[in-house]
């Protein structure tokens, strides 16, 4: 397959990144249409090299300033830096990325990560990015709050007893410790939606490319952290029931590709574990087919809050045990044709 870069559409404009706007689409549909004539751009279901773009919660919540959760990395703008190099990405190699792959972390008031879920022996709840031990759970410092209990019909007896369950879980898993994060992601709400500039890309690559992308949502059990898109954190309860399945049919998908490309935020969290599950399950079928697996390193940032918490390092230590098993860590800048095992 012979990879070629084409230019950047004319109504492609960056510093619209850290702005929520509506797309026009059907301005943009013409375009698509106008564009692919133009530059000769073949419909996805001739494509003999099969390439995905998996995008990783690229979303309001996440990428544009002031919203709930962003990742601001190690720069202050890493989201919104990002978020124009993907679009960019996008647009160049358009002729090139045969289907785009969207996740969204989707949550709502009453889940086990939001303050609401838990309270001390004075009622009061948790402060966001407050973290929860084993032990705070263990020796009752945090306990989930009757009303959080009353609202999910779930008894009270019951969630004690899971949450000493998950955060052993958790620890036992070599996972992160159970954190609180501040409402985000919620549904229906304005953070959940993709971020407008990379959404108008997509949009615009569906058109031009007759390339249907998928968009699959996660995160909305109430029981259950879920950084990746493929499987939540803990998957049974304390009785062996179970709180969630991996993806199968998402994974299955994706792995149906020759080259598969990752991007979007946050890197230390949703993006690396997300990766991590994606490996586990290549390795269980054809270990050698990890190098088709791509990262784009420059379209994605660590979770950072000054003063707060800053997981850059942990971010830093996921990509390096990506690379030692055969992932490709690469910035969007380099020509698809330059890339290791690329057209293997």
């Amino acid at each position: 397959m012979m990879f070629r870069e084409l230019p950047l559409p004319p109504h492609f404009d960056p510093l619209q990144a850290d702005k929520v706007w509506r797309v026009p689409y059907q301005e943009r549909a013409a375009q698509a249409l106008e564009w692919s004539r133009r530059h000769s751009v073949k419909p996805s279901s001739n494509d003999e090299f099969k390439v995905c773009l998996l995008l990783i919660d690229v979303q309001n919540t996440f990428c544009i300033p002031g919203f709930e959760l962003f990742v601001a990395g190690k720069s202050g703008r890493g989201a919104v830096e990002d978020s124009q190099r993907l679009a960019s990405f996008i647009y160049r190699n358009l002729s090139s990325i045969t289907r785009i792959v969207a996740t969204m972390d989707t949550h709502q008031a009453y889940q086990i990560f939001h303050s609401l879920f838990f309270e001390d022996a004075e009622g009061r709840h948790p402060d966001p990015y407050t973290r929860i031990s084993v032990e705070d759970v263990r020796e009752g410092r945090w306990r989930v709050s009757a009303e959080a209990a009353k609202t999910l019909g779930i008894s009270l007896e019951y969630l004690q007893a899971y949450v000493r369950h998950y955060v052993e879980s958790l620890e036992k898993g070599g996972k992160y410790e159970l954190t609180i994060w501040p409402f985000h992601a919620m549904l229906g709400g304005v953070g959940h939606a993709l971020v407008p500039l990379v959404e108008e890309a997509v949009f615009f690559h569906a058109v031009a490319r007759s390339s249907q992308p998928i968009v699959r949502m996660k995160g909305y059990s109430p029981l259950t952290e879920h950084y990746s898109a493929l499987g939540p954190e803990v998957k049974r309860g304390p009785g062996g029931e179970v709180i969630g399945e991996r993806d199968e049919m998402l994974i299955n998908h994706i792995l149906s590709y020759d080259a598969i490309i990752v991007a979007g935020e946050a890197k230390s969290h949703c993006v690396a574990w997300t990766v991590s599950d994606l490996i586990e399950a290549v390795r269980e079928r054809r270990p050698q087919l990890v190098s088709r697996i791509y990262l784009l390193e420059d379209c994605t940032s660590p979770v950072v809050v000054p003063g707060v918490v800053d997981y850059s390092m942990e971010a830093d230590i996921a990509f390096r045990r990506f690379a030692d098993m055969g992932a490709h860590i690469l910035n969007s800048t380099q020509p698809l044709e330059s890339w290791p095992s690329i057209n293997v």
